[in-house]
């Protein structure tokens, strides 16, 4: 059997209270939920310890595992998607996303999660690249030291598009970062939208950092979240070689783009990632 336990990213349950998700996913077969804390979901800004603790149990309750994800998108910025972030020229705007960072972490720690999962954003015209991964080493080393002081791990995600795109951009940022608390979060989408190879070779080679791993279907240079079935990746080599590496872990299907139907793909998915591996 796996080690690991499949969850449902709450960004794509963006019309769901979220209790109701909670039972939803307990419901579907689910092992855990990845929260993402945002406008709608315990709210970074103004979520109340009561309202955490409340959550909290409501999660035990329905014997579910948490996770946090930090892509909420407008959250500090209500015109600028994923602003600020750890590669802003101001000390303040970083300092914004460090701060958010650790409301989320304290979230995640009331909640008994043991990962919290970031990325770098995208960096502005004309910056030069050495400054920017100085800003990203720093801010990494922050967030690792604030996960770790929690008794959590942080995971990095490359993410198409932004600075650190790519598991080999992620190779140079572990190496000059080099915290013991920092690790990896794969999305075997990315690697199949990024066209970086076979996604179960990338999981094999990455085995021994993963920390997080998300799971979606997606199309060769096009970084679109889609159901199983309406893209390009074959799931089952991504978890055949999850089983054989012995990965410990959410497994983690984000489909920001399908709220509208969560309910129906959030069902299509746990189905097939069981009937794949149970």
């Amino acid at each position: 059997m796996p080690d690991w336990w499949y969850a449902y990213n709450t960004n794509g349950l963006a019309h769901h209270r979220l209790d109701d998700a909670i039972d939803l996913l307990a419901d579907l077969g689910y092992g855990g939920i990845a929260l993402t804390p945002d406008v709608g979901h315990l709210d970074p800004r103004d979520a109340t310890p009561a309202e955490v603790e409340r959550i909290g149990a409501r999660i035990r309750s329905r014997g579910l595992r948490v996770t946090i994800q930090t892509g909420a998108r407008f959250v500090l910025d209500p015109r600028r998607k994923h602003k600020p972030d750890f590669l802003d020229p101001d000390p303040e705007a970083r300092a914004a996303r460090m701060r958010f960072l650790e409301r989320c972490m304290d979230i995640g720690r009331d909640l008994g999660a043991g990962v919290v999962s970031f990325w770098s954003g995208t960096a502005e015209p004309r910056q030069s690249a050495v400054e920017l991964t100085q800003r990203l080493v720093e801010g990494c080393r922050g967030v690792a030291d604030a996960a770790a002081a929690r008794g959590m791990v942080a995971a990095f995600e490359p993410e198409p598009g932004m600075f650190v795109a790519t598991v080999r951009d992620w190779v140079l940022l572990r190496n000059s970062a080099n915290h013991p608390a920092l690790r990896l979060a794969l999305d075997v989408g990315h690697v199949h939208c990024n066209r970086e190879g076979d996604p179960a070779w990338v999981v094999r080679s990455s085995a021994a950092e993963l920390a997080d791993v998300q799971i979606e279907d997606m199309r060769e240079g096009e970084h679109v979240h889609r159901p199983f079935g309406e893209g390009t990746l074959d799931p089952a080599p991504v978890l055949f070689a999850l089983r054989e590496m012995r990965y410990r872990g959410p497994v983690v299907v984000e489909l920001s783009r399908d709220s509208h139907r969560a309910p129906e793909v959030a069902r299509a998915a746990i189905d097939l990632l069981r009937r794949i591996c149970p």
